[in-house]
């Protein structure tokens, strides 16, 4: 029987590709894409935030939307107030982006680092101006090379867009040093993001990220990898280089349909089930995957926290 998709659906499917998103220069314009494509899909319900139940009213500030204000209310007063729904009380999102070496990997399609940075940027653009979020952001490799303190202030979507721009991947991931940077800094607690390749002992990954559970932060992992470190197709012989510590080692394609799949599957299923075990959050995201993923967890873990 023939299945027909929606024009609908295929157009939200369209702003959420990666090789389409790859063609858009602007993040800005780039990131309001995704979102509203995104949100174009999404059934209106209190499960991601877009409730219209009336939940309280709080005092007008400069760069409120106008529509939320309550001028009924505003005749009567001569006072202005803004409508608060289920699900948009304020909170706190803070992404930390591995930008060492390994992220630069790509077997064709979008760099891991590129789809990190439309993830990044969604995010971002969905707290702040779908939100009303503050949302900060830490890049890190074995140091942290960039912080930009999380804020609601105007112009905040341009700094960290820009951080996100600034963004190259070099050196090798150390994932102690961001996160102690994060503790020092950081008191609110809020949602913690960290994106990277995740290229270290599962273990040693969640004992470091793990921490920050304790300060009242929800934290999800979002694991991105290109299709072919996954499942990697070879017609023959092959020398791999490790994009962060140059070594090499050939491959021949039996290996890499058993013992290479065998060790990342494990790897992959190691760092989700030690990752739940600690109370976090995990998503492995594919770089030829749409980007829905990614954000359905951030609404899902952003309600939690409200």
């Amino acid at each position: 029987m023939l299945r027909f998709r929606s024009r609908r659906a295929d157009t939200v499917q369209r702003f959420l590709d990666p090789a389409v998103l790859g063609t858009i220069s602007s993040l800005d314009l780039l990131a309001r894409t995704v979102v509203d494509g995104f949100v174009a899909g999404l059934h209106r319900s209190p499960d991601f935030g877009f409730s219209q139940e009336f939940a309280e009213y709080r005092a007008y500030a400069p760069g409120d939307d106008l529509r939320h204000v309550d001028w009924s209310l505003y005749g009567r007063t001569d006072r202005t107030y803004i409508k608060r729904y289920r699900g948009e009380t304020n909170s706190q999102l803070t992404v930390l982006l591995d930008a060492s070496n390994s992220m630069e990997f790509t077997s064709g399609g979008v760099k891991k680092m590129d789809y990190a940075r439309f993830i990044a940027a969604a995010l971002f653009y969905l707290a702040i101006k779908r939100q009303r979020d503050a949302a900060g952001l830490i890049v890190f490799d074995d140091e942290v090379r960039d912080y930009v303190r999380p804020s609601v202030r105007n112009g905040q979507l341009a700094r960290l867009l820009g951080g996100l721009e600034a963004a190259e991947p070099r050196a090798r991931t150390d994932f102690g040093k961001p996160l102690q940077h994060f503790q020092e800094l950081l008191h609110r607690r809020g949602i913690a993001i960290v994106i990277s390749d995740f290229y270290e002992d599962p273990e040693l990954v969640v004992k470091t990220i793990e921490p920050l559970r304790f300060h009242g932060n929800e934290v999800v992992l979002f694991h991105i990898l290109d299709p072919q470190e996954v499942r990697p197709v070879m017609n023959g012989p092959s020398v791999l280089v490790d994009l962060e510590t140059e070594q090499r080692i050939e491959v021949i394609p039996e290996y890499a349909k058993t013992t290479y799949r065998e060790k990342i599957d494990a790897h992959v299923e190691s760092l989700r089930s030690k990752t739940k075990a600690a109370g976090m959050d995990y998503q492995l995201l594919l770089t030829d995957q749409p980007l829905d993923n990614a954000l359905r967890e951030y609404l899902t873990l952003r309600q939690a926290g409200n």
